[in-house]
């Protein structure tokens, strides 16, 4: 759970909050407000208001109560003397009151403070535990064998295939993943992934490596996997590597156990394997299994009875959900990747694998995203071998580039950023990233689009099995 967050969650004990929407319409260049709502001890930033660059805007969660409050305006602090205020401990402060007022009685516009709607509704661990039991109930209740497509195709590799093969097929197919099949040993032994390349790119860069461009010709993937686990340190008593053993699921597992194999081996991806023989042997893989494919399963069902779980109906700023951006003073934070247009791709994987994530928001000088860059976007660099250039001399908007139609502006490449804001509900983010392909969601700030957080299908699990 994110510090930060605290003044604008609703807690799991049952405080009531307000969502409040803060107004200076004054102009200046940097605009925060703070107050006694968050104990002074935070600055929250405030948007500018597209087509009135005068007005600032945000919205914070506020407790009940009287409250004051004032702005820090250009690093001077102020307040709104056309507003209701006082003289306080810190000096002349703005107050209010938060009691719901019918919009048809007090205009937004005439208000610096001006609570949006009703309190948010009331949630208590009692209801939490209740809804986190009847989704386990649900997901122990049906199969893997429910997420199978009518038809489809999944594309498996052979282990002794080169690695520079497997790079241009997964590129051509357009996946991300591909389970691999050593036929000596007649089963599936494990995947090759995004993963993959981005380690062996860094292999590449790395000028003590013993990997060379040249040898990708003939370096299969099973060597490579070799050469992965000893770089990792998995080696027996005898100095040999240990082959990871392949995390699948068959088509009679329930989804709880299938979500847990996700969570607890931090995968993406999960084969689902048949086999009609008791020693598994001759295998069939029917299919990839991920997260958003058991999250369809969840909201489908649950989607007509949201009404009687409160959990559902939670904005996800009131739920210890997701990643967020730190605030100014905030202290003990996990930083948060982001990077700007400019960046170099070799400092685009290095974060993706330094900090564990599977996408870094790019953004421009005010925080405002712009695209995202994913692991998944490394096959890209297939095409036209961009991989044999010094990835220090890429930017990260050119490797973006060579994913996309070169005649797309760079504007418009925004509209595949999947977002949500902080005031939706944990029942419409889990239908977002219920569909396909969708891993996370970037949390954005209304109008101005600036990254707050990032929401990924691991967070709604984790907090849904609890």
């Amino acid at each position: 759970m994110n510090p930060a967050r605290d003044a604008g969650r609703v807690s799991t004990a049952g405080m009531v909050l307000f969502p409040v929407q803060f107004t200076w319409p004054y102009g200046g260049r940097s605009v925060s407000v703070s107050g006694s709502f968050n104990g002074w001890t935070e600055l929250v930033r405030m948007s500018q208001v597209e087509g009135s660059p005068n007005v600032f805007k945000a919205v914070c969660a506020v407790p009940h109560g009287s409250h004051e409050y004032k702005f820090l305006v250009d690093g001077e602090w102020r307040h709104d003397d056309q507003q209701p205020h006082r003289n306080g401990e810190y000096g002349m402060v703005n107050t209010f009151d938060t009691r719901p007022v019918p919009a048809e009685v007090v205009p937004q516009h005439q208000l610096s403070a001006v609570i949006l709607n009703q309190a948010m509704p009331r949630i208590s661990e009692e209801d939490v535990q209740a809804a986190r039991r009847q989704i386990s109930a649900f997901l122990a209740a049906h199969t893997a064998y429910e997420l199978l497509p009518e038809s489809g195709k999944v594309v498996a590799l052979a282990v002794d295939l080169p690695v520079k093969q497997a790079f241009h097929i997964l590129a051509e197919q357009g996946i991300p993943v591909a389970p691999l099949w050593d036929l000596s040993k007649g089963k599936f032994v494990g995947v090759i992934s995004a993963s993959d390349f981005i380690l062996i790119l860094r292999e590449l860069g790395n000028h003590g490596s013993n990997l060379t461009e040249e040898e990708l010709e003939t370096h299969t993937i099973s060597a490579w996997k070799e050469g992965k686990a000893y770089m990792n340190g998995q080696v027996d008593g005898h100095g040999r590597p240990i082959p990871r053993q392949i995390i699948f699921a068959g088509p009679c597992d329930n989804l709880k156990d299938v979500a847990l194999k996700f969570l607890q081996n931090g995968v993406a991806t999960i084969p689902v394997i048949h086999s009609s023989s008791e020693d598994g042997s001759l295998p069939q893989l029917l299919h990839l299994a991920s997260l958003s494919g058991i999250l369809k399963c969840v909201c489908r069902y649950f989607k007509h009875c949201s009404g009687s779980f409160p959990m559902l109906q939670l904005p996800i700023c009131a739920i210890p959900l997701g990643t967020w951006v730190p605030r100014i003073g905030e202290s003990n934070s996990r930083p948060f990747a982001m990077l700007r247009p400019n960046a170099s791709l070799s400092s685009a994987l290095n974060m993706l694998v330094q900090a564990r994530v599977s996408s870094i928001p790019i953004v421009d000088d005010n925080d405002s995203l712009l695209d995202v860059y994913s692991r998944s976007d490394i096959t890209a660099l297939a095409k036209g071998r961009a991989y044999t250039h010094n990835l220090n001399d890429m930017t990260v908007y050119q490797a973006l580039q060579l994913g996309q139609d070169s005649s797309t502006p760079y504007e418009l490449r925004s509209q595949r950023c999947q977002m949500c804001l902080r005031t939706d509900t944990l029942l419409k983010v889990m239908e977002q990233l219920a569909n396909p392909g969708v891993r996370r969601l970037v949390i954005v700030e209304a109008g101005s689009n600036r990254v707050e957080g990032v929401i990924s299908l691991t967070d709604v699990f984790r907090f849904l099995l609890g």
